[in-house]
């Protein structure tokens, strides 16, 4: 019987923990980035405030919703930052994750900033349409405090993946580098599985050519050859 095919060695236990810590990283960055850009995008959509505008008898009032994207402009964009950099913390690996998350946590401060400034300082006539600013005599804001704060939670969320890419990020392992391994690691068994089989054909016919049985000693006797000449007929069939 063939003998057993060498691979490489399994991980023992503390290799097994540190891959599991540095997936759980991971995941964490992503999910982090990932979960901040959506809130980031979401909030930015929906109304922020109310004005009410006063005008010179006889017009009447007038009321505009003012957006978090028109109070906040950079809302939506460092939302699409921070999903980008939840797709590059995958796809880069090194030094280059540690430029995404310095990137994102850039991207997430902004958001935690504007999202800040919304929750303590009302709008003002510069925020509204040029039209209704142009004839107001009084402004009365109401203002939403939910989406400044989930633009304040995106923050904080983005922050904390971006420093897990730039503290951590370096040391975890790569999709090309994974997947490498993999199929190195693969083809490595079966090549020294059949490596070992023709040297042991080759040994087996190196000892029926000095006349030893090649069966002796637990040795596996090479297959029947087509072209090998039958032992010539009479006698006991020993060689003539």
């Amino acid at each position: 019987m063939s003998g057993p095919a060498i691979g490489p060695a399994p991980p023992d236990g503390s290799e097994r923990s540190a891959r599991s810590g540095q997936r759980r990283e991971t995941t964490a960055a992503i999910a982090g980035l990932a979960v901040a850009g959506g809130l980031a995008l979401s909030a930015g959509g929906q109304t922020w405030a109310t004005a009410t505008v006063g005008r010179e008898a006889p017009l009447p009032p007038v009321t505009e919703e003012l957006s978090g994207s028109e109070l906040a402009a950079l809302v939506p964009a460092c939302g699409l930052l921070l999903l980008a950099a939840a797709v590059a913390v995958v796809a880069v690996r090194g030094r280059g994750r540690q430029v995404v998350g310095l990137l994102a946590c850039i991207g997430a401060g902004t958001l935690l900033w504007s999202g800040l400034r919304a929750l303590v300082s009302d709008p003002g006539l510069a925020d509204l349409s040029d039209g209704t600013a142009a004839a107001a005599t009084a402004l009365e804001v109401s203002r939403s405090t939910a989406w400044p704060l989930l633009t304040v939670l995106a923050g904080v969320l983005g922050i904390v993946g971006g420093a897990l890419a730039v503290l951590r990020g370096p040391a975890w392992s790569g999709m090309g580098r994974r997947y490498e391994r993999v199929a190195v690691h693969g083809r490595a068994p079966a090549a020294a599985a059949a490596r070992t089989r023709e040297d042991r054909a080759l040994d087996a016919w190196r000892a029926l050519d000095r006349g030893e049985d090649p069966t002796v000693g637990g040795a596996e006797s090479p297959a029947p050859d087509e072209h090998r000449a039958p032992p010539p007929a009479g006698g006991d069939g020993g060689r003539l």
